[in-house]
């Protein structure tokens, strides 16, 4: 859930009693303003250009997420139609589709016994939140569980399946297929051990044909972004004491799955082999990896001869290629027209001229902010983007006729724009010379030669994962930038998506190297003048929260204070079921060790705050409440359970507003209180 570096020394480091902690606070920005539900989320343009969807607040609710509804034509008469959550199943996110329909996701809490299915307990009840998918057309009249009507469900569904689907199991849309006029492909997923269906769906009259049947070791790699067949599969299956990542492409005489051995890898290298599309005038396939190079590339594969081209079709020195991005228009229809650079940001490069010219336009009118392209009609004459930085929250835009934007609005517009501060992507070398990529984040303000401030080291989740640049979604590095905090988000060992070497060294070094970046990453905010010695705290969530706790048990320790958030605490009872994907837990799980927290309580010396959700399953309420239990004799030790509150985010701001209070009075109040 939860990226940074600077660099200026100063001649001498001013004794921490000189610091205050708010130096830089000039405007702290209200957690109300952080915690309410965004002023618009969730936006998306119909394919043909007519219509926008998007969540808001609830008219007379505005704790609540409403269904809104926009005709492109008349956006300054504001939403045709809105919808507002029900009592108990509220929406998360919403898609504009074709055929003049809607995509809605909607949740609830729901408590039960899981048996197994999905994540939480096996036996006896689990207390976590059923999601559910509602198809409704553009009048928003009637709603129904999508692609769930009788003719999806009898085609290969069990009875068991269909229990499970209803407990733990949604649906998604796949591929649009921009050239049907009607039909879609989706999928049917359930719990981590039961099978996934995928249909080409007609949105129209409700009819499913089925495409694949897939399950935790047999996925489509591929659909035919035409028709919807399935072009490519991936199939994992054991070797020995390892697995195999087995690749097959269809065949365009036979129909028959080719094995393709070049694109064969072992789970356990964990190299990236993602088929990301076909050339239709060659009949290669576009492959992202990096079987060649420490970051992924894009190459152009022959299935026939079973070789790679020599040369990448698009590579960067420094970042990885996250993907590439295929036209939607009918003129040019699925030829490569940019790709992502998986740098600091999610850079979109367009090659395409037409499309480059737009986002040139876009970037001139919106300066130092990130611009993303989302969709965009057939001639161009509607593009919706999104802009955002640092210190400006995401907004929502329209591209009308390449000439005018209609500002759709921002996430967050009570936000102004100033008050989070700077922030930049650096590199600082660990103890034992591997560079460590992080974001540095600091006070309005603040500059080279200023005196050092307090500081949070902040790691993120995951720990397969990695921070971006821009606004913050979580609200946290704002909240903590704007109350005179730098706050630096280490790309420790482990984080994935910045290279190999970068992340394979992370495996077994749970609390040992891992942990080693973070701390190193506080030293060189001290030796950079940044922060002040003895005034930096340690705040995460998920892993970020294991990394929390293991800072408690570590010595010597640059952290006064540590703040964990839905921690793991207990390595030997996490084991291989802290993940409710199949192929993660076996990929993963190997991975899983090093320092267990759990079996060094007795070295706790950090005072310590932990907080998790009483309906998260994903990291079990006994981690945090065993580790307080045992340390609290021990340290000046706070457990608090935020009640209904799951792993992930979207939070109600109930519990958003629970959690800032939380972390914002605790460095204040307890952490840095007597300084």
């Amino acid at each position: 859930m939860r990226n940074l570096f600077f660099g200026a020394t100063l001649a001498g480091i001013l004794s921490a009693t000189l610091v205050p902690v708010i130096a830089y606070a000039s405007q702290p920005i209200p957690i109300e303003d952080l915690a309410r539900l965004p002023a618009v989320q969730s936006v998306t343009m119909s394919p043909d250009g007519k219509h926008l969807v998007g969540l808001i607040p609830a008219p007379k609710s505005p704790d609540n997420t409403a269904l809104a509804a926009w005709d492109t034509a008349s956006l300054s008469t504001g939403p045709k139609v809105v919808t507002p959550s029900g009592e108990h199943m509220r929406f998360i996110a919403a898609f504009a589709l074709k055929a003049d329909k809607i995509l809605a996701i909607a949740r609830q809490e729901w408590t039960g016994n899981l048996g197994g299915c999905g994540e939480g307990k096996a036996v006896g009840a689990t207390r976590t939140f059923v999601t559910k998918t509602y198809l409704t057309g553009d009048d928003q009249k009637h709603f129904e569980e999508a692609f769930a009507s009788d003719k999806a469900r009898n085609v290969g569904v069990s009875e068991d399946t269909r229990r499970c689907l209803e407990i733990s199991g949604t649906a998604r849309l796949v591929s649009m297929l921009p050239l049907d006029p009607d039909n879609v492909v989706i999928e049917r997923a359930s719990g981590a051990s039961l099978v996934s269906t995928y249909y080409l769906y007609n949105l129209k009259t409700g009819n499913a044909k089925l495409l694949f049947t897939g399950g935790g070791q047999k996925t489509p790699s591929l659909f035919d972004p035409r028709t919807g067949s399935v072009l490519a599969k991936t199939e994992i299956e054991p070797t020995g004491n390892d697995y195999e990542q087995r690749i097959y492409i269809v065949d365009a005489k036979s129909g028959q799955f080719d094995l393709q051995a070049p694109l064969t890898t072992k789970l356990s290298n964990r190299h990236t082999v993602d088929v990301a599309g076909r050339d239709d005038a060659s009949g290669k396939y576009y492959v992202l990896t990096d079987q060649f190079s420490d970051k992924v590339q894009a190459l152009m594969y022959d299935p026939a001869s079973q070789k790679f081209d020599q040369e990448p079709v698009v590579t960067d020195k420094n970042y990885s290629i996250a993907a590439l991005l295929f036209s939607t228009r009918r003129s040019d229809f699925n030829q490569v027209v940019g790709f992502v650079v998986d740098g600091p940001d999610r850079q979109q490069v367009y090659v395409d001229p037409a499309l480059k010219a737009v986002q040139a336009g876009i970037a001139k009118a919106f300066p130092g902010q990130q611009v993303t392209i989302s969709s965009y009609t057939d001639d161009l004459s509607k593009v919706l983007f999104t802009t955002d930085s640092a210190d400006v929250p995401t907004a929502y835009h329209l591209l009308l006729d390449k000439q005018r934007v209609a500002n759709l609005g921002s996430t967050r517009p009570w936000i102004k724009s100033g008050v989070a501060g700077s922030e930049s992507w650096v590199t600082y070398k660990a103890r034992d010379g591997m560079r460590v990529p992080a974001i540095l984040d600091l006070p309005a303000g603040w500059k080279q030669g200023d005196a050092p401030v307090t500081a949070v080291v902040m790691p993120h989740g995951g720990p397969w994962a990695r921070d971006y640049t821009g606004w913050d979604v979580s609200g946290w590095v704002p909240m903590l930038t704007s109350r005179g905090y730098a706050v630096l988000r280490p790309q420790y060992r482990g984080s994935e998506g910045l290279g190999r070497a970068l992340w394979l060294a992370g495996d077994q070094q749970w609390g040992l190297k891992m942990s080693d970046d973070l701390d190193d990453g506080a030293a060189w905010l001290v030796a950079q003048g940044i922060a002040a010695k003895d005034r930096i705290a340690i705040f995460g969530y998920s892993y970020g929260g294991f990394a929390a706790i293991a800072a408690d048990v570590r010595s010597p320790s640059p952290f006064r204070c540590a703040i964990a958030g839905a921690p793991v605490a207990n390595l030997g009872r996490l084991g291989t079921s802290w993940s409710d994907n199949r192929l993660q837990r076996i990929l993963q799980g190997r991975t899983v060790k090093g320092m267990d927290p759990m079996r060094n309580t007795d070295k706790a010396h950090l005072p310590i705050l932990l907080f998790g959700g009483d309906r998260d399953v994903r990291v079990p309420s006994f981690h945090p409440r065993d580790f307080y239990k045992a340390v609290e004799s021990k340290v000046k030790a706070k457990y608090v359970v935020i009640p209904d509150m799951p792993h992930s985010m979207p939070w109600y701001p109930s519990q958003a507003r629970e959690v800032d209070t939380l972390i914002v009075n605790y460095l204040k109040d307890d952490c840095f209180a007597h300084q």
